[in-house]
This record gives C-alpha cells, structure tokens and sequence, in this order.
C-alpha cells in the first residue's frame, strides 16, 4: 500500500521520506503524484497546520497521507519577530534561501550572546486515513550562529548557521555518518509515531533488497 508524504521540501523528504523507504514502506511524494495544489495553512501551531495539509492532501489523493509542519522559537527574541510556524516568511515574503541566513544571522546579532542564540523547533506531524487523522507534536533544541559555512543544504539553508557544540561545526558540515546519528535520535519518537499509524493500517512492506 503506497502512503503519500505531502510535502515538496528536499530536505524534509530527506530527512523523512527516504528514511521511512528505506525500512521498507513504500512512500510516494506530491512530486510523484504530479500534485500541484497548495494548501493555504491557517493553523495557529505546527500541529494544525499539519492536520490541515494531511486532510486536503488525502482527499485528493485517496491515500493515507502524512504531513509534517513546525514552528521555530528563539530565546529572547520579541514576540512579535518571533519565526513561529512563518520560518520562511517574514512580513509578508517568502525568502530565498541566501535571505533566510541573512535574517536570522541578523537576529543573532541583535538578540543572541556571543555571536550564538538557542531556540527550539516544535513540530507537529499528522497522518490522514479515510477513518481518522492522528497527530503528535514534539521539540528540538537549537542553536544559530552569527556566522556561517560555505555549504547550503537546498531547503534547509539554517543548516548553514545551525552550530553544533559537542561536534564544533556547523550542521551542513556533517558527515552522512554524523548526520544520520543525530537525526536517528531527533527522529525517534517521529518515525517511531509515523511507524505505528502505517502498521496499523496494514501497509505491507517491501523487501529493500529486492526493491534495490
């Protein structure tokens, strides 16, 4: 049984998609789908908005479907510049990746100690089936730096000011190795969430190696 994953985001279907695939479920994208539809996400947190996209993406596609959202949040930074579930947006428009890193390298600057400033990603993840939509939330810590490294990950450009203390470098620095460690323990209780829903639906798994 193919299950959607409804995003466009090369980053998030890295870090997610493929990583569901290779435990053997067979995801399809909106990309896959020839999807085009933009879903307008009015929820108040990560979680509504997630709810909103899986329920409009399911009913178009018919499939069980899997949307995910977040909201960033920065010690010390006014309430009213906070990024919230608007990471990409700022009054009104929607930033590049090179504007995005100039921005929030600027709120270092102004609001950060010592050229870093910690904050939190609160994500919310929703799955859609014809019967019911279920949904979890959980956090991430932070920290941003003031400066950056040359390397932009496409869709994540954060990762290019995302300092990582116990390793000394930046997150678009990392190993597929280091990467892959931290993000299996950001991602436990994730997939360990998206894992029981499918399993639960009886969605029969591929043999990787087979697929391969």
């Amino acid at each position: 049984m193919k299950v959607l994953f409804a995003t466009t985001n090369p980053a998030k279907i890295k870090a997610y998609a493929t990583r569901l695939e290779e435990r053997g479920y067979e995801i399809v994208t909106l990309k896959d789908l020839e999807i085009t539809t933009d879903v307008e996400e009015t929820g108040k947190s990560p979680v509504e908005n997630a709810i909103i996209k899986a329920k409009a993406y399911h009913e178009i596609s018919k499939l069980p479907t899997i949307a995910l959202d977040d909201a960033l949040f920065l010690e010390n930074v006014p309430e009213n510049l906070q990024p919230k579930t608007n990471v990409r947006r700022v009054n009104g428009k929607r930033l590049n990746d090179e504007e995005m890193i100039e921005h929030y390298t600027s709120l270092v600057n102004q609001y950060g100690k010592a050229g870093k400033l910690s904050g939190y990603f609160q994500k919310g993840i929703a799955i859609a089936t014809d019967e019911k939509i279920e949904s979890f939330e959980t956090k991430s810590t932070r920290c941003f730096s003031n400066t950056r490294c040359d390397k932009v990950n496409e869709g994540y450009p954060l990762a290019s000011i995302q300092w990582l203390e116990e390793l000394n470098k930046y997150k678009a620095e990392l190993t597929k190795e280091e990467e892959d460690n931290i993000m299996a323990q950001e991602q436990k209780e994730i997939l360990g969430f998206i894992e029981s829903k499918i399993d639960k639906l009886k969605a029969p798994k591929i043999d990787v190696k087979k697929k391969i």
